[in-house]
C-alpha cells in the first residue's frame, strides 16, 4: 500500500484508530518563515572564484511557515502512531514536551551558504543520538550521479528517508507522513517495500509530488522540455 491524499491531515487523523501506524516520519512547518519565497536570496553558494550561484525560489505553501502546528496536531500524531520522528522539533519542543535520548542530526554539508548546517529531528526511540551526513545545497548534492530534482522548498533527499527507515523501522511497519511536501518519504517507502500513507494540504505541491512519484516508479524523467518542473 502506497497512497497519498490531498487533504488536511487533522481531518484525516480524526478518523484514525489509536496506534494505527507503526511509525510517523513528519516534516511539519517549523515556524521560522522558510516558505521558499526567499530561498534565492538566502541560498547563495560561494566558490573559490568568488562568484555567486543563487538557488531558485519556490511557490509558498499553506501557512507560509509562520508557526508550527497547534498542540492538537501533536496530540493526534502521538495517538495514531506508535513511534515518531519529527523534523525541526528544536523549534517547537515545548509542544512535544518529552525528553528523548535519540535525536537525529542531518549534516547537510552546506559549505558557504546562510542556510543551517544541520537539521534536527526528535524521535521517540531510546537509542543514542545519530548523525546522517548528506550534502544538500542547491546545485550540490551528495550523489551527483543520481541527482534529485527539487520541487519543494523544504524537500529532503530520498536517501535520508531510506536511512531513517533502515535504522528505525522494520519490515511490515505502516508509515505515516502528515506533511508530504515533495514526496521523498513516499518514494523511500515504495523502494524499500513499506506500507505508506501521506497527506498534503497544498493542491499544487500535491500534484507535483504525484507526478514525481509516478515518474519515479515508471523510471521517467522529471523535467519538461524547457528544463523546468511542470506543475500542470
Amino acid at each position: 500500500m502506497n497512497v497519498a491524499y490531498n487533504m488536511d491531515c487533522m481531518n484525516a487523523m480524526e478518523g484514525m484508530k489509536d496506534n494505527e501506524f507503526d511509525l510517523a516520519i513528519v516534516d511539519v512547518p517549523y515556524g521560522i518563515g522558510e516558505n521558499g519565497s526567499r530561498n534565492k536570496t538566502r541560498g547563495k553558494l560561494i566558490f573559490r572564484s568568488k562568484t555567486f550561484v543563487n538557488s531558485k525560489n519556490y511557490k509558498g505553501f499553506a501557512g507560509d511557515d509562520k508557526e508550527p502546528p497547534k498542540q492538537q496536531y501533536f496530540n493526534e500524531l502521538f495517538r495514531v502512531s506508535k513511534n515518531q520522528i519529527i523534523w525541526g522539533a528544536n523549534h517547537f519542543i515545548e509542544k512535544i514536551n518529552k525528553n528523548s535520548s535519540c535525536w537525529i542530526v542531518w549534516d547537510k554539508d552546506n559549505g558557504n551558504s546562510d542556510f543551517a548546517d544541520c537539521e534536527l529531528a526528535w524521535t521517540s526511540f531510546k537509542t543514542a543520538v545519530r548523525k546522517f551526513k548528506f550534502r544538500w545545497n542547491g546545485l550540490l548534492q551528495e550523489n551527483m550521479k543520481n541527482k534529485e530534482f527539487r520541487i519543494h522548498p523544504t524537500q529532503k533527499p530520498v536517501a535520508l528517508y531510506k536511512w531513517l527507515l533502515t535504522n528505525y523501522a522494520k519490515q511490515g511497519d505502516k508509515i505515516l507522513d502528515t506533511h508530504l511536501g515533495s514526496g521523498s518519504s513516499r518514494i523511500a517507502c515504495y523502494d524499500l517495500g513499506f506500507d505508506f500513507v501521506g497527506y498534503e494540504l497544498d493542491k499544487e505541491y500535491f500534484k507535483a509530488q504525484e507526478k514525481r512519484f509516478e515518474r519515479h516508479i515508471n523510471q521517467q524523467g522529471m523535467f519538461n522540455k524547457e528544463g523546468n518542473y511542470d506543475f500542470a
